[in-house]
């Protein structure tokens, strides 16, 4: 019953765009992809394309944070226990 409704949801939100493709590329991806239709590759390539965009964000802020020593108190808590154990176990 929550597969339909998320279907019919899913067709609300689409689109009908017509536009020019390259048919080598959307073959080949369709390939790659295991992708039945021209519609499910192009929706899928989007999505991937999402993802891996703010993959790329959420690192490029991680970094920043790095950069700026947000992390460094958790490090030296780290180094702090593991020093510890060692001292406790002889590891």
């Amino acid at each position: 019953m929550l597969d339909m409704y998320i279907a019919n949801i899913e067709e609300i939100l689409m689109t009908v765009t017509q536009i020019d493709l390259d048919d080598d590329a959307l073959v080949e991806a369709m390939r790659l992809m295991g992708t039945k239709t021209k519609k499910d590759t192009v929706n899928q390539a989007l999505r991937d394309y999402i993802s891996r965009v703010r993959r790329v964000e959420a690192a490029q802020r991680l970094f920043e944070r790095g950069q700026r020593g947000d992390f460094d108190q958790a490090a030296a808590a780290y180094e702090a226990e593991k020093a510890a154990r060692r001292e406790v176990f002889g590891e």
